[in-house]
Parts: structure tokens; sequence; C-alpha cells
């Protein structure tokens, strides 16, 4: 029954898109015109939003004909996902989703930023696809999603972008060790905030090895959410004889 509701409300927010679209304004729109301009400083974008938002509904049509047109500068798209989601609220969230598929990035990190601005839970399997997304600033994203809607059934998901290459870079040339990204240090603190316990064991292992020192605090951090504990501040050596010792009653055999 549920299900059926999201269907027909879906269904009625994409038709009343498909009437807008019909009936939208032509290539002469003044705030069309507006938005084909490359502004170069913040202070213009500004402007350009509080005269779109200061139309209100008026400037639906003309905001979901940026948006579908690549002619339009990639900023000024990015602006109008924005306000479309400002005006329309989660009634523009069918439409907006849609463009996490784009072949642009900006436009797919976009309607996520908009969706996650909207507190939208409804596309969380949209979000742990994004995880896998060819652009890295995409898949950071889609974690920030997961972790700020609190999508704990994505938990698995982020722990297995440990394993994506595409989130390491070479250490050195001439050498086959692999540096993790910055991605690696969210990921590890989404796994703590999502409190993953099936991550403990290894993080307890991870903690006490010299090879993940550059992500030393992001493991205590998770660790510390994950099993409601406090490591002692202090050093890293009396962090980690806190969680060699706790490593016992906390990991089953």
């Amino acid at each position: 029954m549920k299900k059926t509701f999201i269907g027909m409300l879906v269904l009625t927010s994409l038709c009343s898109y498909a009437k807008i679209e019909s009936v939208q304004g032509s290539s002469n729109s003044p705030l069309l015109a507006k938005y084909r301009i490359q502004y170069k400083s913040n202070k213009e974008i500004e402007k350009l939003k509080k005269e779109t938002l200061a139309l209100n509904s008026k400037a639906v049509p003309s905001l979901i004909k940026i948006m579908k047109d690549g002619s339009f500068p990639d900023k000024n798209r990015w602006v109008a996902t924005f306000l479309l989601g400002r005006i329309m609220g989660k009634k523009s969230a069918p439409f907006i989703s849609k463009f996490t598929e784009h072949p642009s990035w900006v436009m797919r990190m976009a309607s996520l930023k908009t969706l996650l601005a909207l507190k939208d839970q409804r596309y969380s399997e949209t979000y742990i696809k994004l995880l896998k997304d060819k652009s890295m600033l995409v898949r950071t994203q889609a974690l920030s999603n997961i972790n700020e809607l609190a999508i704990t059934k994505a938990a698995p998901h982020v722990w297995s972008m440990l394993y994506d290459k595409r989130n390491y870079h070479e250490n050195m040339k001439g050498k086959k060790s692999l540096k993790r990204m910055h991605i690696v240090k969210k990921v590890i603190r989404t796994v703590g905030d999502l409190k993953f316990k099936k991550a403990t064991k290894p993080l307890l292992t991870m903690i006490q090895k010299k090879k993940y020192e550059d992500i030393f605090e992001e493991v205590n951090y998770a660790l510390s959410k994950i099993e409601g504990l406090k490591a002692p501040t202090g050093n890293k050596k009396s962090i980690r004889r806190f969680w060699k010792k706790k490593s016992i009653s906390l990991v089953s055999i």
C-alpha cells in the first residue's frame, strides 16, 4: 500500500513537470538569458539566486529547462538544480533524482547535494549506487548523503569502499604500493557514525599497525563510535594500549 502511494506521488509529480515543460517560456525568457551568462564573482551568482527566488514558482519552468540543457554554463545549471529544490521542496525530488544518472558529473553532484539539502532518504539505493561512481567527487558526496542522513543499511557498502582501488593513488613512482586518498578517512569516520559492528575486528587490527598511521585518528574515532567507548587522550601508544586491552572482550573468537 505504501509503495503504491509513493508510486502515485512520483507519477503525479512527473506529470506536473511534463505540463510545466509544455508551457515553459521561450528561449527569449529574461531568466533564461541571465542563466546563459558566465558569471565570474560570487556576488553576481548571489544576485541571480535572489532574482530567481523572488519569482518563486514562476521560475520553475525555466529552471527545468536550464537543468536539461547542456548549453548553459555548468555552474548555472548547478544553481538551477539547487533553487528548484528550494522553491518546490520535496515535490521536486523525483525530478531532481533523475539527474543522479546524468552523464555530467556536475549534474550528478548537484542532484546529490540538493537531495541532501531536502533531507530526502527515499533515494538511499541511489546514494549507495553512487559510492561506486567514476567521479571521486560524486563518490564523496554520496558518502556525505549517507552519513548525514544516517542510512545505516548502507554501512556494508561504505566499508567496501576501502577495497576500491580508485580511492587510492600510487605512493611513489616505480613502487607498487598505493596511498590512501582523503576519501578513505571519510569512509572510516562514516563507518563509525553508522555504527557498523562488523568493522570492529578489522579496525582493532588496523589501529595497532604502523601501516595505518595516516588514518589512526579516524580508526580511533570509528571504534569509539561503534563501541560507545572513549580511548584516553594523549599519545598514540596509550590509545593503542587501550584498544589492545579492550579487543579481548570486544571481539568474539
